[in-house]
């Protein structure tokens, strides 16, 4: 079981079982998200993840979008659901309380990264989103 929340503590949550994978997104939206860096995050089936206390804001992109939640107080993003598959919870690592384990396994929509991203070694790198058959 791992925990987390936002920074003013307003909102909490728990995810249990063993993560998918660590990814480090390039994409532009992440790039607003993170400050400019790759936005790092650990993908987790859906069904482990629990709301433990307070009620996330939702922004979506677009209408589609799975949309990236956060603490309205603080501001703090915590977790997305992808709009790839939104049986997946991708939570941002930063929100967990405890990341030991983290690893970027995959870099994703390196397309989109200025010239200064540099690709985390060792992971896969992919132009755009992973493909279907990689989860």
């Amino acid at each position: 079981m791992r925990s987390g929340g936002c920074r003013c503590g307003t909102i909490r949550f728990n995810v249990s079982g063993e993560p998918l994978g660590g990814v480090a997104c390039h994409c532009r939206d992440c790039q607003y998200m993170a400050g400019g860096a790759a936005n790092l995050s650990w993908v987790f089936h859906g069904d482990t993840f629990t709301i433990e206390r307070g009620n996330p804001k939702c922004f979506k992109a677009d209408s589609d979008s799975g949309g990236t939640f956060f603490c309205d107080n603080c501001g703090v993003q915590m977790f997305s659901r992808p709009d790839s598959d939104p049986q997946l919870v991708a939570i941002k690592v930063g929100a967990l309380d405890d990341a030991i384990g983290f690893a970027v396994e995959a870099d994703i929509w390196m397309n989109s990264a200025p010239s200064w991203h540099q690709p985390h070694i060792d992971a896969l790198q992919f132009g755009e989103n992973l493909p279907a058959n990689s989860k």
